[in-house]
């Protein structure tokens, strides 16, 4: 198989057997991740949710499934998938463990993006086989993310002898398994926090500093401009730098900062750190010319607080 190509459905041959599946924590991800391993063959038995938002996702995607207890969930399933936020998720394996609610031999996966599998340890001392699951994708709680899960890379973190396992699971959700040591996890996910999320955050804002300066329609007109400059870094890394950084129009840069502060000074701390982390990269991949660098660099250093 070329490992640069999407994985193929895994033929019914080459399947790990049927599992029972269940769910704790019906938030965005677990109904997702569920339904996916339901069109792969495996059989969703309970769900978990607390609140009416979480009961409603259940329904929608996994209907017929019964919602029921934490503890009732891991009675009914082979596998189980805990899929509630991260701070949350230590307690609730310490709180599944000291029930008996965790079976040996049960497959005991999460899908946090900050632990790896070791922060299943008192589950694993119980007997449970431990997997760390977590879809590089942001959730929508709808029918929409099962589509999108086709070509997701998943990060996995897993004992050895689990690793076959766990990542026949993620092809089987139609994702791409990459492994991630135990130890590398925090940095892992603090690298797609930083591009997903913060992204959400800069295209947020861009947005409303258009709507301001009478753009009827910003999100019409970033489209191209943000998938163009995705496309090219994804590309090209640094060498897709452009604008008044990377050309050094310190001019430019200090009219941006003005009228950031006339008009949403709110963004201007986050503007500044961005253009001083642009000008770093900048200048460190020859992109920035140095001697443009020092007009540029005191104009950032005006408003920096260190």
């Amino acid at each position: 198989m070329n490992p640069t190509a999407p994985h193929e459905p895994l033929d019914a041959r080459d399947r790990p057997a049927r599992l029972t599946v269940g769910v704790v924590g019906a938030g965005r991800v677990g109904p997702a991740l569920a339904a996916s391993l339901q069109l792969a063959g495996h059989r969703p038995v309970a769900v978990s949710g607390v609140s009416d938002a979480s009961r409603q996702r259940a329904a929608a995607l996994l209907p017929d499934v019964p919602v029921v207890p934490p503890a009732e969930v891991l009675a009914r399933a082979e596998l189980v998938l805990l899929t509630v936020p991260d701070d949350a998720l230590p307690a609730l394996v310490d709180g599944l463990v000291e029930t008996g609610a965790v079976r040996p031999g049960q497959l005991l996966a999460h899908t946090s993006g900050r632990y790896g599998a070791r922060v299943l340890d008192p589950a694993t001392r119980a007997g449970a086989l431990p997997l760390a699951l977590h879809p590089a994708m942001t959730f929508t709680g709808t029918g929409v993310d099962v589509q999108r899960l086709a070509g997701c890379s998943f990060g996995v973190t897993a004992p050895d002898e689990l690793r076959l396992a766990a990542e026949a699971l993620v092809i089987e959700m139609g994702g791409e398994p990459e492994w991630i040591a135990e130890e590398s996890r925090p940095l892992y996910h603090a690298a797609l926090a930083l591009g997903a999320n913060h992204l959400v955050t800069l295209v947020a804002q861009s947005m409303e500093l258009l709507r301001t300066a009478g753009v009827s329609a910003p999100d019409r007109m970033l489209g191209p401009l943000l998938g163009a400059a995705l496309d090219n870094t994804l590309r090209a890394g640094d060498a897709a730098l452009t604008g008044p950084v990377a050309r050094g129009d310190a001019g430019t840069v200090a009219a941006h900062v003005a009228e950031l502060r006339a008009h949403a000074p709110g963004m201007v701390a986050g503007y500044l750190a961005m253009a001083r982390a642009t000008a770093d990269r900048a200048l460190a991949h020859g992109l920035l010319k140095a001697e443009l660098a020092e007009d540029l660099l005191g104009v950032l250093a005006e408003d920096d607080p260190r």
